[in-house]
């Protein structure tokens, strides 16, 4: 089971276009969403839950857009507190905070102070965030001293705690196939998973058959599998030769057949 799952919450605008309505309704249909996978992450024993709301690069769209969507967030938060505090779940908001509504800040430390003791599930809301900035600022405060962690740096820049477990599922819907500045240093070893569909239209069974694929990849952190570590090994220790007593003619051809076939430990 992963630690730390995130996801790019992408498609809200195309899934209401396709249906023929205004975008918002695509943006209420996302925040609906929100919920259910909340809800589902928190069964499913997820620890932590990364969700990317609104990157740094969305200021780019038209005012009137933006403006909604910092409204549409002030509301989740303030309808969705109670609900977390019930619930055992622990909020935070994590990304630049310069550049927000005060209504919108002031809903965020309400949320952040009311479910600071929740243990069941740690929900991060990914607001516009932004990787690059992010790792500038903490090079910034760093001042290359070393006298801080980076870690620590980083967690500083977008009002987050330290230390937190590396990304290991990164979710993106809509099919869009990239990270678009989120979370440079925390996806360092992310498992990736592309999905066709909108946000609006995932839930909780889509986040189990995500786990599920997760569960089936073999996660190295650029270590060899075991099994091919162990004949590794075995064709290292023949190569070497026999120990004393032990020749043996027929072993040393083998071995040397098994190192031609390039089975030998890497060169770092």
């Amino acid at each position: 089971m992963p630690l730390h799952v995130a996801i790019i919450m992408d498609g809200n605008g195309r899934w209401a276009e396709r249906r023929g309505r205004p975008r918002s309704e695509g943006h209420l249909a996302g925040a609906r969403a929100v919920r259910r996978t909340v809800e589902g992450a928190r069964e499913l024993g997820i620890g932590t839950l990364t969700l990317h709301a609104f990157s740094s690069d969305n200021w780019k769209r038209p005012h009137q857009e933006t403006a909604w969507l910092m409204q549409l967030l002030e509301d989740y938060l303030v309808r969705e507190t109670p609900r977390c505090l019930e619930a055992g779940i622990r909020l935070r908001v994590a990304g630049r905070r310069d550049r927000l509504p005060r209504t919108l800040l002031a809903a965020i430390e309400c949320a952040e102070a009311a479910t600071r003791g929740g243990k069941e599930l740690y929900l991060r809301l990914a607001v516009d965030y932004s990787a690059r900035h992010s790792l500038w600022q903490a090079a910034r405060l760093c001042g290359g001293t070393g006298d801080l962690p980076v870690f620590e740096a980083l967690a500083r820049t977008v009002h987050d705690d330290a230390p937190l477990p590396d990304v290991d599922l990164l979710i993106r819907c809509g099919g869009e196939q990239r990270l678009s500045d989120l979370f440079g240093w925390e996806c360092a070893h992310a498992e990736l998973l592309f999905l066709p569909l909108m946000w609006p239209d995932f839930g909780p069974r889509e986040l189990r058959a995500a786990l599920e694929e997760f569960q089936r990849r073999e996660r190295r952190y650029g270590a060899l599998p075991v099994a091919a570590r162990d004949t590794a090994g075995a064709a290292v220790s023949l190569a070497a030769g026999p120990s004393r007593g032990q020749e043996n003619p027929s072993a040393a051809l083998a071995a040397q057949d098994i190192v031609s076939t390039g089975l030998r430990e890497p060169r770092i």
